[in-house]
């Protein structure tokens, strides 16, 4: 039996001397400061109707898929979904994912060789970390949002080059220069890959699709889990793309498929969020009021993520424990999930925050910086 757990108990042990250890907690009550509902569907009374209305009609959407894609997973309602995705988004080709980690492993640990290049902003996604180690790929930096250092580095590479990008940046809430970008990536023969993650829901379909550029970016990943309230992903491509990633993707090859529900789940979802365009109307006002009470923050005004930059973690704690125990539930981000002295508390606001919650969550935040 193993029995060398040493590193293991050091490892936990200094997290908890730094008081950075990670533990699973409970959803408190409060008011939502944290969640990336940002539309509030995954709360929404309609929504959940129309998806138990969904299953009564035909309950067989519960069970189990029993099999992988190419297998026994691969359904009418997953392909019906899939094509209906690619239409909306104008894209030869949609193929769906358990989750947006599962989609960005599948499609970086897929495409770039061994041989090849993957261009990467510095503060992307720790998903596509992981996958690049998958593919054996070479892996370099570019400052982030800088589009003078991108091409620096691009004008040096040589053989198969990839550009990976989010269009709204998870942890600072700022957007990428997505034209210029998609420019570059033209002019040296890259491919562009944009997770849109974020984007998707509150930017209506993302940016990609908002700037018309579908036939400027190789692939584009879009989330469920988020302003959809679902799960799941889509990496939405060309048909050799799609093709070539149903052979040679481990993950979406050796990955029993998600049952019909969840599929149903983001097709019906595709059509509440087009019923419903006043939320985001009203997401948008919530927004332009958080930033109305002159908080310091690098986030987009856009934005619904508001990052407030707190590097001393002692007052990060305070602060963040402060607000719980006014009702407002926020999340402080703590070294390693970003550089450490760029801890932050990262504010979500949503479509149901009313005002008077908004500004009383930025009145303890004014009094701590």
């Amino acid at each position: 039996m193993f029995k060398d757990f040493l590193q293991f108990e050091a490892a936990l042990e200094n997290r908890k001397q730094n008081r950075t250890l990670r533990t699973l907690e409970t959803r408190k009550d409060g008011v939502d400061f944290y969640s990336n509902d940002y539309l509030g569907f995954a709360r929404n009374n309609e929504f959940q109707n129309l998806l138990l209305k969904t299953v009564q009609e035909n309950p067989r959407l519960l069970t189990g898929s029993t099999g992988s894609r190419l297998i026994s997973g691969n359904t009418e309602t997953v392909t019906k979904t899939e094509n209906f995705i690619a239409k909306v988004h104008q894209y030869e080709s949609a193929l769906l994912f358990p989750s947006g980690y599962n989609a960005n492993l599948a499609l970086f640990s897929a495409l770039p060789g061994r041989h090849d290049t993957i261009i990467i902003d510095e503060k992307i996604h720790r998903s596509i970390h992981d996958a690049c180690k998958m593919s054996n790929c070479r892996k370099l930096k570019f400052k982030h949002n800088d589009c003078d250092h991108l091409e620096s580095i691009l004008k040096r590479q040589k053989g198969k080059i990839y550009i990976a990008i989010e269009s709204l940046y998870s942890m600072d809430g700022d957007i990428a220069p997505l034209p210029e970008i998609a420019e570059l990536a033209e002019r040296y023969n890259a491919g562009l890959i944009v997770d849109e993650a974020h984007a998707f829901g509150v930017f209506r379909y993302g940016f990609v699709d908002q700037l018309e550029l579908q036939r400027k970016v190789l692939a584009t990943v879009v989330t469920y889990g988020k302003a959809l309230g679902t799960h799941g992903a889509a990496i939405l491509t060309n048909n050799l793309m799609k093709h070539y990633l149903v052979n040679f993707s481990s993950p979406f090859i050796y990955t029993t498929s998600s049952h019909d529900f969840l599929w149903m789940s983001i097709f019906k979802g595709y059509h509440f969020f087009n019923e419903n365009r006043k939320l985001s109307t009203q997401l948008f006002e919530n927004i332009k009021i958080f930033r109305n009470q002159n908080i310091k923050t690098p986030s987009h005004e856009n934005s619904p993520i508001q990052a407030i930059m707190i590097p001393d973690n002692e007052q990060l704690r305070r602060l963040k424990n402060t607000l719980s125990d006014n009702g407002f539930l926020a999340y402080a981000i703590f070294s390693p999930t970003v550089k450490e002295g760029t801890e932050r508390l990262r504010i979500c606001l949503h479509s149901f925050n009313k005002t008077e919650e908004i500004i009383g969550l930025t009145k303890v935040i004014k009094d701590f910086t």
